[in-house]
């Protein structure tokens, strides 16, 4: 073997050896990353698992402190009244809980797998009893451009043409894997990432001129994901704008800022849940509703318009709108009753463009349609608008 021949064969191997300790060190670097992975997301979900027992623990522990700082109070005793509030202070430190919830009233919860998930505090504006708010002055020409004589129609049910009927919602826990989403309006859009399950749950499934609302609640950070006309292409997630709420929060969305709906707004606590109008028998909030056409403005609790229309008669984006009081409901369906009734306490929103006079709910197998479908007896002319605030025209 000539000097030349064996240099090259004296390189080759040294090379040769090198990326193979290459290779070798960075299938080391991964396997050690996703040990490490591993290790922290079940630091993750015991530490989870751990707070939710002490919290269990916790929240009829605070109820009695507050009762008794509250007796405290009464009799005018002070020091115990302050040791009291001490002991509410430490507790709630502890299993980081709101030290007012040892007396404050709840805004309306979600039934999980992991416990009961309140849907924003009780002053939230979808919460709020609109029962003796003063009627609009532009009430008549509001409800009159959305058709006086046309039906409430609820699109949520069973099923329709084999597809769930309604806006579906998925639950997971605190540890979920995020995952990004490129978005078409970028600029009023919250970046995530976005904790999408596999297989999710899409409103419309396969139908591609549906709104596809993908809702994801996060149970352990009170955090709500929703995403507008999302889809899987290209080996990722896109969507048309996507929002995330804080649950424990009355934060709105920047003024002039969309969300997953045209009034910038969440879906989701507007939704008719089978859970709340079956089994428990009550809904705590205002409901959601479309129209076809829209006045270029937005009333609170909206902070978007979706419009080129300027005409004064026409709803704003957040228009508020409640049953007629003396409207007798004693002739329907217990499922109807219980919508109605939520109707006349917390009105119902309206949140995006679509048919008028549409109310939107999850779906659910156990739904009964012909139920539902009495709704229908009920026209625009027995709602009237409420007012909530300042009309925001630009």
């Amino acid at each position: 073997m000539t000097r030349n021949a064996f240099n090259l064969a004296m390189t080759l191997l040294l090379v040769g050896v090198t990326v193979a300790r290459s290779e070798q060190a960075t299938f080391q670097s991964a396997t050690v990353n996703a040990a490490r992975g591993r290790y922290e997301q079940a630091i993750r979900r015991a530490d989870n698992e751990r707070q939710m027992r002490i919290q269990r623990a916790a929240r009829p522990y605070l109820m009695y402190l507050g009762k008794a700082r509250d007796a405290a109070g009464k009799r005018g005793d002070k020091t115990e009244q302050a040791k009291l509030a001490r002991e509410i202070r430490r507790v709630s430190q502890q299993a980081k809980l709101d030290p007012g919830g040892a007396t404050r009233r709840s805004g309306p919860t979600l039934k999980t797998r992991y416990g009961e998930l309140e849907i924003f505090p009780p002053d939230n504006p979808w919460n709020q009893d609109i029962s003796k708010r003063p009627v609009d002055p532009r009430s008549d020409q509001y409800i009159a451009s959305m058709g006086r004589g046309k039906p409430l129609h609820p699109v949520f049910g069973t099923e329709w043409q084999g597809i769930p009927l309604g806006i579906p919602f998925m639950v997971v826990s605190g540890n979920h894997r995020k995952i990004p989403v490129k978005f078409t309006y970028a600029g009023e859009s919250d970046r995530g990432p976005y904790p999408i399950p596999l297989n999710p749950k899409i409103e419309g499934e396969r139908d591609k001129f549906a709104d596809r609302h993908l809702i994801v609640l996060d149970y352990h950070n009170k955090k709500l994901y929703e995403l507008f006309y999302v889809f899987y292409r290209q080996g990722g997630w896109q969507a048309g704008s996507g929002a995330i709420f804080d649950l424990t929060s009355n934060k709105q969305r920047p003024a002039g800022w969309t969300s997953s709906c045209a009034s910038g707004l969440p879906v989701f606590p507007g939704l008719v849940r089978y859970d709340e109008v079956v089994e428990k028998k009550r809904i705590r909030h205002a409901l959601r509703f479309t129209a076809t056409k829209t006045q270029r403005a937005y009333v609170y609790p909206a902070t978007h318009h979706a419009s080129k229309y300027r005409n004064r008669d026409l709803p704003p984006m957040g228009l508020r709108l409640r049953l007629k009081a003396g409207y007798d409901i004693s002739g329907f369906p217990h499922e109807a009753r219980v919508i109605l009734k939520a109707l006349k306490t917390y009105g119902m929103i309206l949140s995006d463009n679509g048919a008028d006079w549409f109310i939107t709910g999850a779906p659910d197998p156990r739904w009964n349609d012909e139920a539902l479908h009495t709704l229908r007896r009920v026209r625009g002319r027995d709602f009237e608008a409420v007012q909530t605030g300042k009309l925001v025209t630009e």
